[in-house]
């Protein structure tokens, strides 16, 4: 199947259309001709796309601004790991609500819903510190309704993208937000950083709240449709029975189960590496907080031409291989990192876990959007969402472990955790690896 016709998809030409528009429309033809690309000849994908762009930016510049707030007005850093902390009860507590509610109601209405409330209380916070009337407790409030908000825009927008392409084009679609997220982990930060130091604190939450904005813009020009329609079925049932079947629906679907599991492992056993990462900057590498800046650029890189390789080929990929295998490679990687005292060979190795960490978790989404009906859709992909959630656990293991042994080993135990799980995978679920 090929992206619908581009002509189709647009807007009719005025007569007398001037030559620099028809070669900037020609221009754009032709990008969404490459095959990285198709997804966004979906006019719906295009648009989700276009509000994902400002949605990841003001995320990960809030993960600047907030720690850089409180840290601020509290000098203390148990509270800017608090700050952070309290973010994980409404994923914990709330996502399998908002993954029903999701599956019962308009996805579309949810998303804009959810982007108006993060953008009034990103402007709020704004107000609050350019006036000088912010208080510690308005960020940790503010941290927890953000928090909650998100919880219910998560499930909705990465369902309705199953709804926006064919199902030969959604691993595109997901490779395509992945990409356009690992492109935000870099810019986001560095704009609040500018921002901060040059118009202040405020003005970076300012902008926040009018990516929260421009992204609601996009995404209500979507089409009403199946997007819009909720599931008959799923309305029909009480809230906590549907929560119930969803959960009944990912256990007995061995597809659905075994992409949850692989990402639960390794949000549990490996992920929570980057919790260590100033230890390994400061102490053991001996760079400081430049060589772990470094460090994350180049997990980031790897991350980035993972995501492009998705997009590129994901359709083609043998899923469950690259999947387990991804998982497999990235436990090696992390456990070769905090085994290596040199630095070169340390950056070499971060582009391998940025690469091996989107690869298996950007094909784990496409797996369970794919494997899963519409009217299951959401409540899979909350349960995805707990995975945040098994990775503040895991954090709060490998810190325990550092304290104990040291953060090479406790690193390196957790890595070959992380391994050893693929085996137990291969062991009880031998079918996976013939996941397409």
């Amino acid at each position: 199947m090929t992206p619908k016709n581009l002509e189709e998809d647009a807007p009719p030409r005025r007569a007398g259309a001037s030559e620099s528009r028809t070669a900037t429309s020609g221009a754009r033809a032709v990008l969404l001709r490459l095959r990285a690309l198709e997804a966004l000849g979906y006019r719906e994908f295009r648009l989700l796309w276009s509000g994902h762009v400002f949605v990841s930016m003001a995320f990960w510049m809030d993960q600047v601004t907030r720690g850089w707030l409180i840290y601020e007005i509290t000098n203390s850093t148990v509270q800017l790991g608090m700050v952070r902390g309290v973010q994980a009860i409404p994923i914990f507590l709330l996502s399998p609500i908002a993954g029903s509610i999701a599956d019962r109601y308009s996805r579309k209405l949810q998303i804009i819903s959810t982007q108006v409330a993060n953008g009034v209380l990103y402007a709020i916070l704004a107000f609050l510190v350019i006036v000088g009337q912010v208080q510690p407790w308005h960020v940790y409030v503010t941290a927890v309704l953000v928090a909650i908000s998100d919880t219910f825009h998560q499930p909705a927008r990465a369902a309705i993208i199953a709804d926006a392409v064919p199902r030969d084009r959604l691993a595109n679609a997901i490779g395509l937000n992945s990409m356009i997220f690992n492109v935000a982990r870099s810019t986001g930060p560095a704009l609040a950083g500018v921002l901060i130091a040059s118009v202040g604190t405020g003005c970076a939450f300012g902008v926040q709240a009018g990516f929260y904005f421009l992204a609601t813009f996009w995404t209500t020009r979507l089409r009403a449709g199946r997007t819009e329609a909720g599931t008959t079925t799923a309305q029909r049932e009480s809230l906590r029975r549907n929560i119930v079947e969803g959960w009944k629906f990912s256990w007995r679907n061995e597809t659905v189960r075994t992409g949850l599991l692989v990402v639960m492992l390794a949000s549990l056993f490996i992920v929570p590496f980057v919790t260590l990462l100033p230890v390994f900057a400061r102490d053991i590498l001996k760079v400081g907080a430049t060589g772990q800046g470094l460090l994350l650029t180049t997990m980031g890189i790897g991350a980035l031409g993972s995501a492009l390789a998705i997009a590129s080929f994901g359709d083609r990929m043998p899923r469950g291989l690259f999947m387990l295998g991804g998982l497999a490679v990235y436990g090696l990687s992390v456990a070769g990192f905090a085994l290596s005292p040199w630095f070169g060979v340390s950056l070499a190795l971060m582009v391998i876990v940025g690469f091996t960490n989107v690869c298996s978790h950007a094909l784990v989404q496409t797996v369970i959007q794919t494997y899963s009906p519409s009217e299951f859709r959401d409540r899979v992909v909350s349960l995805f969402q707990q995975s945040q959630v098994v990775m503040t656990v895991g954090s709060m293991i490998i810190g325990s472990l550092a304290a104990f042994c040291g953060a090479t080993w406790a690193t390196a135990l957790m890595a070959g955790a992380g391994i050893l799980s693929v085996l137990a995978i291969h062991w009880t679920l031998p079918r996976a690896w013939k996941i397409t």
